[in-house]
């Protein structure tokens, strides 16, 4: 496929502040090599580079992004662009034959993942929203935890992401919902997206309330979602709260509570569970660099026309359900995912 079919050749779009995370976990994985970044402030890539102490002889930097998508050396690129940018940078990624791991959200609107989705088959490229935490071994702990039977079916799973908003982040509430900014797009992806790891079909409605401040951006959000039979998920984020990062899933016979869901690769992992049988378990699993792993997953995939963990059609029904929870909070009912197309 490649000059060194065991590498794949990123570029980066974007100096944001989440490429000063993942340009190292680029550096570090295995089967990755950074070629390429570009931004669209005059040096913003160059100074980037040198802040994080990477030969700039080894890397192009450019100061338009289009310029690195025609660059014929870079396979795929990270896309950490703002929230409403997605959409049209990934396709014009995709149009330009390359493979994608797209930030979260994905997109803001379902039709604008289903256009991706239509490309990326188009033009045979492998596409993935970047929920890096999914790659955290700890999370393949609890999914055995559960296989195993022992928490019983599971009825209820909470997901609690929160942290207080400080002068350095208020970027992230400059603009109202509809254009990518508040708590839903930024951390409220997460949380719902936590919620679903555990039930396999998408719920039947939501029903959410949040708060708004001048702006139209929301900054604390809470919600139910009904998947039917009396099993619930309820989601709740904020940056008008300490930090929480955890989520707690209750079965018909015990229960788990995963204590740090978005673990930093200096963090050591903790779950848990527990049984009505009296069974109680804490367990410190080893410190893991998901963003490495996401790296490496994604590199892997493409090298080896494997499809990713996180297919686009679970970014599109992570979509379907956070439109159906702000149109909820914004008309005060429950909403139907089925209304949502």
């Amino acid at each position: 496929m490649t000059e060194q079919s065991n590498t794949l050749r990123w570029g980066i779009l974007g100096a944001a502040r989440m490429t000063e995370v993942m340009l190292p976990a680029i550096l570090e994985a295995e089967n990755a090599e950074l070629v390429a970044i570009a931004s669209r402030r005059p040096q913003a890539a160059s100074e980037l580079l040198q802040k994080c102490g990477v030969d700039q002889s080894k890397v192009t930097c450019y100061d338009n992004p289009r310029q690195l998508l025609a660059d014929e050396s870079v396979q795929a690129v990270y896309l950490p662009m703002a929230n409403e940018e997605h959409a049209q940078w990934a396709l014009q990624a995709i149009e330009h034959g390359k493979h994608v791991l797209c930030e979260k959200p994905m997109a803001l609107r379902v039709a604008d993942i289903k256009a991706i989705q239509a490309a990326a088959a188009q033009y045979q490229v492998t596409v993935m929203e970047g929920f890096m935490y999914r790659l955290h071994p700890q999370h393949a702990r609890v999914r055995e935890i559960i296989d195993s039977g022992d928490l019983g079916p599971i009825r209820t799973v909470r997901s609690c992401f929160s942290f207080m908003m400080t002068p350095a982040r208020t970027y992230r509430i400059s603009r109202n919902i509809d254009q990518g900014g508040g708590a839903m797009w930024d951390i409220g992806c997460y949380a719902i997206h936590t919620c679903r790891m555990f039930f396999e079909q998408l719920p039947l409605s939501v029903i959410a309330s949040y708060k708004t401040i001048d702006c139209g951006a929301d900054v604390t959000n809470t919600g139910i979602l009904d998947y039917g039979d009396g099993c619930y998920a309820h989601f709740d984020f904020s940056f008008e709260r300490a930090r929480r990062a955890e989520y707690e899933i209750i079965g018909t016979r015990g229960g788990l509570k995963c204590h740090n869901v978005w673990s930093k690769p200096n963090e050591t992992p903790v779950i848990s569970w527990w049984t009505e049988g009296g069974e109680q378990q804490l367990e410190q699993l080893p410190k893991s660099n998901h963003f490495r792993l996401e790296i490496e997953h994604f590199s892997n995939c493409v090298l080896q026309q494997q499809a990713p963990l996180l297919s686009i059609n679970d970014a599109l029904e992570n979509c379907q359900i956070i439109v159906a929870a702000l149109d909820s909070a914004k008309q005060g009912r429950s909403i139907a995912i089925s209304e949502i197309n």
